[in-house]
């Protein structure tokens, strides 16, 4: 086998060597190593300089080439580029920091996991844009079409990072300002220019800048039933944030009408600051794999893993926050807990200091159209033992609020009357 043969043998699939362990593997000196890198051309990239250089064996993603840049946005609307990600052989990227050490991941890295299409937003995303030839099912998707998708339509992603120079220019031309009025263009997907953030969640939904303020906007319209129903779990939604500002707790501001027989719900984005300003956003989603190995699976255990994980810092009244809500939910119905719907800000420091983002997604899910709708609210348990019959009268508070409410069904009224009476007879016997 000849030099060059050994050196891309150890440069194998995916894998990123510092020069010094190239040299140990194959047994020669600095230069010879470098002749060989010289030798082997365009076959193997280079990362960094100095000390934190890196070899690795690149690849290309259509449209892209072998990396895209990698931007934040501060809060008054400024980016500065962070770094680069690469590509690398065999799936894999190595992100290349404008200054430190970087870091290889075997799949997409877990800093981009929360602005990856999926939901609604990504069932369309395809059609909407043709000229990205991205498959069509979303299920078929692999990373690279992600990348794709956050590079060259990535302007409106969660969070305060931008992928790529196209994605960057799009942003820079600012928000298209729109009124309510246009809001049913956009929800028969009329409005062909309004871009698609890149937002999950499987309710149907876009953003927008509205009145000096971005907003997430979801809709239900159509007759029916089911129709109805979503309708109501709309304002339900809207009334469980209510219920949680009233107690104290930092929440989504929202506020709902309807117009040409379809409700609409905004919710204000806590990761907008102004017309271009944003925030660093990180759901426990994005956390779970690379902080907990994706061991954790409800916000009450993964209030305690954050407090006790020695790379993450978070004070212990957030943990309890986690726990709160964890059971606020289980008491209004929302079945809808997962790790994607509880995040945080990313505030850069010496450790990954997280504080809560404030609440959003919260309603009674378990009554949604096609399901058993079956209430049964648990009891106490050794994870909120100290929480529970602090939180259970703002839960019978919710449901009787929702008995009364104007802009609710009759039918639905009744509903939630019969799940106050069981979170009633619970907590009496609690």
């Amino acid at each position: 086998m000849d030099r060059q043969a050994q050196l891309l043998g150890a440069l194998k699939r995916g894998v990123v060597l510092r020069p010094d362990q190239i040299q140990t593997q194959l047994k020669i000196y600095p230069p010879v190593m470098s002749l060989l890198i010289r030798e082997a051309g365009p076959l193997v990239a280079r990362f960094g300089r100095g000390v934190n250089t890196r070899y690795a064996l690149p690849r290309e993603v259509a449209g892209l080439g072998r990396n895209v840049p990698v931007y934040r946005v501060d809060d008054r609307g400024q980016t500065t580029r962070t770094g680069h990600l690469h590509f690398l052989a065999g799936g894999g990227y190595y992100f290349e920091p404008e200054v430190g050490e970087g870091q290889t991941f075997a799949g997409l890295p877990y800093f981009v996991a929360d602005v990856c299409a999926r939901g609604y937003i990504g069932d369309g995303f395809a059609a909407r844009f043709p000229e990205l030839k991205l498959p069509a099912p979303l299920g078929d998707w692999t990373d690279d079409h992600h990348m794709i998708a956050m590079a060259r339509r990535g302007e409106d992603c969660v969070g305060n990072m931008i992928l790529g120079d196209e994605s960057l220019s799009r942003f820079r031309a600012g928000p298209c300002t729109l009124a309510r009025s246009d809001y049913p263009q956009i929800a028969r997907g009329a409005l062909a220019d309004h871009p698609a953030a890149l937002i999950g969640g499987d309710h149907p939904k876009f953003a927008a800048y509205s009145e000096g303020r971005h907003v997430i906007v979801k809709f239900a319209g159509g007759d029916g039933a089911a129709a109805n129903r979503r309708r109501d779990l709309l304002l339900c939604e809207h009334l469980a944030l209510e219920i949680l500002w009233q107690a104290g707790l930092s929440v989504s501001r929202s506020a709902w009408f309807d117009l040409d027989g379809t409700r609409y719900l905004e919710v204000e984005r806590f990761d907008r600051v102004g017309p271009k300003g944003r925030r660093g956003v990180v759901s426990l989603h994005a956390l779970n794999v690379p902080y907990f190995g994706g061991t954790v699976d409800c916000w009450s255990r993964a209030g305690r893993r954050i407090h006790d994980e020695p790379t993450l810092s978070m004070a212990p009244a957030h943990a309890d926050r986690m726990i709160w809500l964890d059971t606020f939910g289980d008491l209004i119905g929302n079945a809808d807990r997962g790790l994607e719907n509880y995040s945080f800000f990313a505030e850069r420091a010496a450790k990954t200091a997280l504080v809560s983002t404030p609440v959003y997604d919260m309603g009674p899910t378990v009554l949604a159209p096609g399901g058993d709708n079956s209430f049964a609210p648990q009891p106490p348990t050794a994870a909120n033992r100290h929480l529970w019959s602090e939180v259970a009268p703002h839960a019978l508070k919710y449901w009787a609020r929702l008995r009364e409410a104007d802009g609710l069904s009759a039918a639905f009224r009744k509903l939630a009357a019969t799940c106050r009476d069981a979170l009633s007879k619970l907590v009496e016997k609690v």
